[in-house]
């Protein structure tokens, strides 16, 4: 396919995303985050082996946006079970590999400095076993601690210096006020062109009786933390062409671009 076509094929596709919300397969989608949320859908995949407790739709944005960015760190906090340290562990070694075939060089897998940095209150044995043992643990390091506890900020800064193209993900505690003080520690790390991530913010979409036995619910989430957040930081801006496009996620004006 010549570069026409391809800027010909990339204008089709973004003229059917602006379409999307507003229409039958946008009211759909909506119904569908309604119905498979209680249910657990998210918690059926893995990725290389590992729980990923994500959509398959926000794995392929991720999978989009490293590529697109080509980060040298990604920044996460939340751990859970490593799904998501794997999925970014897997794509860093792809562009490890692509530098390789690219530069016609052999490919050592341990002389890249592209890394993986996750956060988690609880890093829990059996999970951070799995992790160490897993054959992209290479590229993987972690930090146990809160997220928002001075000590562990100044870690993460102290760990990113000279580190260029920096992508951060946010997918721990879901409250607003924690989610804002993430916000204003770790999206800061983000380089320009680059995105900070924030996951769940679809709680502020869905009904305020799901979730009785948790802190956070509508008026209290990720969501308004991004919101409150873009009032004073101009240097990030929703993507909604990613939310248009994939409908369903758990993170609908999530997906922040940093553009200066």
């Amino acid at each position: 396919m010549s570069n026409v076509a391809i800027k010909e094929f990339n204008v089709e596709c973004q003229e059917r995303v602006k379409a999307y919300p507003n229409s039958e397969l946008g009211y759909a989608a909506q119904q569908f985050m309604a119905a498979s949320t209680l249910p657990k859908y998210s918690y059926n995949f893995s990725w290389l082996g590992r729980p990923i407790i994500q959509y398959p739709q926000d794995m392929v944005a991720m999978q989009e946006l490293i590529w697109s960015v080509k980060p040298d760190l990604i920044i996460e906090t939340g751990i859970a079970r490593g799904g998501s340290l794997i999925l970014s562990a897997s794509m860093l070694a792809l562009l490890d590999y692509a530098d390789a075939v690219e530069s016609g060089q052999p490919l050592d897998p341990k002389a890249s400095r592209r890394r993986v940095l996750g956060v988690d209150i609880d890093i829990r044995s059996h999970n951070r076993t799995a992790i160490e043992t897993h054959p992209m643990a290479h590229k993987i390091d972690m930090i146990q601690g809160s997220s928002i506890a001075p000590e562990i900020i100044a870690q993460v800064h102290e760990y990113v210096e000279g580190y260029e193209r920096i992508l951060v993900c946010l997918d721990s505690n879901h409250t607003h006020d924690h989610v804002l003080t993430e916000l204003e520690a770790y999206a800061p790390l983000t380089s320009k062109g680059s995105y900070c991530v924030v996951f769940d913010t679809i709680i502020e979409d869905l009904p305020a009786d799901m979730f009785p036995d948790r802190s956070w619910g509508p008026g209290d989430n990720p969501k308004t933390a991004v919101w409150e957040y873009l009032k004073t930081h101009s240097e990030f801006e929703i993507n909604k062409q990613i939310d248009n496009k994939l409908l369903i996620s758990v993170a609908p004006d999530g997906y922040l671009k940093r553009v200066r």
